[in-house]
């Protein structure tokens, strides 16, 4: 049995192709530039050539790929976009035409691309073609997967006039069981947001594990696009190759860095002996601070952008959601997407009679936390899983893999070592 694992950040897609046959370590695993970096670079070359420029494809990443678009239309120079591959940019396509784009349906980007010297640039998250082409000549095989699990950041689908930032924290605190509807105050139940009325979440009744935020492809919800965009090429790449049946996963990027996270020996040990863990995925656009109680389960998160933080500030959100005393309102008012905590858990505080948390930090930004003494916390280790910490995104897939299948269940803790509950009961 073997599994796919692909892990699309904003600078890096990092790759693992695990076999049940072989030791972890000996897995073929590679680190590349991520879809959005080579789709600007590519934008760019058009731009450097004064080439007129067509984007056509699925909804993907953002982020460096926005900004290539923007300077090509700012140069003066024709750019095109077909409305699914234009709502990487914006949900709402008179965002996209207003950066001075023009959107186009499919058939006349077509008719656009055989124009002469116009660029046409495909847009997706993954390129299994591309990657099966470049592992073939050594003798990697990817045409028999029998699993893929892919992860990227998606904001969701956000209403016209709703806070993307909002409406993300919102579908976060729905995984972790909250209810529609009621308002929240500022020291009352999960703090979330703002402390005024969410649109569609509010109090988090009971806590979940990381996997919650995994989903088979069939069970993606719909606001999810680019994950529900990433879950639709992969079936496709797989039905292509006759594997109809073969399982694929989609998780949320940061979620699946700490899941992986959890899979350093540190971590695995001090959650053996109760001790909770306080885990940091610090990206590059976007840094997630959980609190994971021994049992898997979700106790606090804190997310914000990456780009608005430094260390002292980092340092403090991360020791708030340590100690449960974070404020969702705190943190979307300085441009972060919100906070939470599961009531019914209170901190453990050193002294108390409860275990100082295990602190690890992994993500690409992680030296904005790793040489720094935080209150509570002491100084951060980096984690380290399987000996590979660029994969931690990769391993938590896995795992998600093997929660959500059961005939994935032995394989893999065959391989990374027995399952640490990361799920509420039911789940």
């Amino acid at each position: 049995m073997r599994a796919l694992a692909i892990d699309v950040g904003t600078g890096t897609q990092d790759v693992l192709l695990f076999d049940a046959d072989r030791e972890i370590e000996n897995a073929v695993r590679l680190v590349l530039p991520s879809p959005t970096v080579i789709v600007a670079e590519r934008i760019r070359a058009a731009t450097r050539e004064r080439r007129p420029v067509v984007l056509r494809g699925r909804i993907m990443g953002g982020g460096p790929s926005a900004w290539a678009a923007r300077d090509h239309a700012l140069a003066g120079l024709p750019i095109a976009v077909t409305t699914d591959a234009g709502r990487t940019f914006d949900d709402d396509l008179a965002g996209v035409r207003a950066m001075g784009l023009r959107v186009v349906e499919p058939d006349e980007a077509a008719e656009l691309a055989r124009t002469p010297g116009a660029q046409a640039i495909e847009f997706g998250d993954l390129d299994l073609a591309g990657l099966e082409a470049a592992l073939a000549p050594f003798g990697v095989e990817l045409g028999a997967i029998d699993a893929l699990a892919v992860a990227v950041f998606d904001h969701g689908a956000a209403p016209p006039g709703v806070s993307d930032r909002r409406f993300r924290f919102d579908r976060l605190a729905e995984r972790l069981g909250s209810a529609p509807g009621a308002a929240l105050g500022s020291t009352a139940g999960a703090r979330l947001g703002s402390a005024e009325r969410l649109d569609a979440a509010s109090e988090v009744r009971s806590g979940a594990g990381l996997d919650a935020f995994a989903y088979r492809a069939a069970d993606v919800p719909t606001v999810f696009t680019r994950l529900r965009a990433a879950a639709d090429t992969a079936q496709a790449w797989l039905a292509g190759r006759g594997q109809v049946g073969a399982a694929v996963v989609a998780m949320d990027t940061g979620p699946a860095a700490v899941l992986g996270g959890l899979e350093d020996a540190r971590a695995r040990a001090a959650m053996a002996r109760g001790r909770p863990i306080v885990a940091v995925n610090v990206g590059n656009f976007h840094a997630l601070a959980m609190r994971v109680g021994p049992d898997g389960r979700i106790q606090a998160l804190m997310e914000h952008h990456t780009g608005e933080l430094d260390r002292p500030r980092l340092a403090r959100l991360v020791a708030r959601t340590a100690a449960g005393t974070i404020s969702g309102a705190e943190v979307f008012a300085s441009m972060g997407h919100g906070a939470l905590v599961v009531p019914g858990w209170r901190s453990e505080r050193p002294g108390g009679g409860g275990l100082r948390p295990l602190f690890l930090v992994t993500g690409p930004r992680r030296d904005l936390l790793g040489e720094r003494m935080v209150r509570g916390l002491g100084r951060a280790a980096y984690a380290v899983p399987h000996g590979d910490m660029m994969q931690a995104g990769s391993f938590g897939l896995l795992r998600a893999l093997a929660h959500l299948d059961p005939t994935w269940r032995e394989p893999v803790e065959r391989r990374l070592g027995p399952s640490l509950r990361t799920s509420s009961p039911g789940a």
